[in-house]
């Protein structure tokens, strides 16, 4: 079921009116998608944050309430004050529910890789995966098993197989997780001090070998 979140219509665009919005509690929206042109919209992002609060976060299917109807719509973008980090600005794109859409989902691994058992790293090279899918059917994660990774193997995205329902899209059959090889650590063989080497240069900080004479001392005296 769509978190519902009631918005209002706005006619006034800018930043003085962006300005005011903000002043009462709110903040301008824009939804985009379908065929029609985008729809300005104010909504408090206080109810907004807290209808995707769920698995899905940002991939929350939600239904936005306004004068002129209902619009199933999913959060596409927004806007946050670099210093307080509160919203600024929202955008929706709008959907249809018998028509799949692209999004991003994220990506979790699961199990432990057989190269980190022998001492390599795993490295997620792939955080998100995106996919095509019904706007009701979005998986919350895309899980990859890394069990059988060695070092120095690793998964394309071809090599997973996408969730019922959903396709994955991409150009290039990218890395999703791989098993680094561990750098070698140099190790510098101490140099051994040789006992009563002339001019040998003492440790930081050693007191000088007895019967050594200090620099500037009693040299030339008779």
């Amino acid at each position: 079921m769509a978190s519902v979140v009631t918005a209002q219509n706005r006619a006034e665009k800018g930043k003085g009116p962006a300005r005011r919005l903000r002043q009462n509690g709110l903040i301008p929206a824009v939804v985009y998608g379908g065929k029609t042109e985008p729809t300005h919209l104010a909504v408090d992002p206080a109810v907004l944050l807290k209808a995707i609060e769920t698995p899905h976060k940002f991939n929350t299917l939600l239904t936005l309430k306004t004068d002129g109807g209902e619009k199933h719509v999913l959060f596409k973008d927004y806007t946050v004050d670099p210093v307080t980090r509160r919203l600024l600005h929202a955008d929706f794109l709008e959907v249809k529910l018998d028509q799949p859409v692209k999004v991003a989902v994220p990506v979790v691994t699961t199990g432990r890789a057989q190269g980190q058992a022998d001492g390599g790293i795993l490295s997620i090279a792939a955080h998100e995966i995106v996919l095509e899918a019904l706007p009701g059917k979005i998986p919350v994660r895309i899980e990859v098993d890394v069990t059988a990774l060695k070092i120095g193997g690793s998964i394309h995205v071809a090599d997973l197989k996408a969730p019922e329902g959903c396709k994955f899209k991409f150009a290039t059959n990218y890395v999703v997780a791989f098993v680094a090889v561990p750098e070698k650590e140099e190790v510098v063989a101490p140099v051994a001090a040789v006992p009563g080497a002339e001019g040998a240069a003492a440790a930081p900080g050693a007191a000088p070998a007895k019967g050594a004479e200090a620099k500037g001392g009693d040299k030339g005296k008779k």
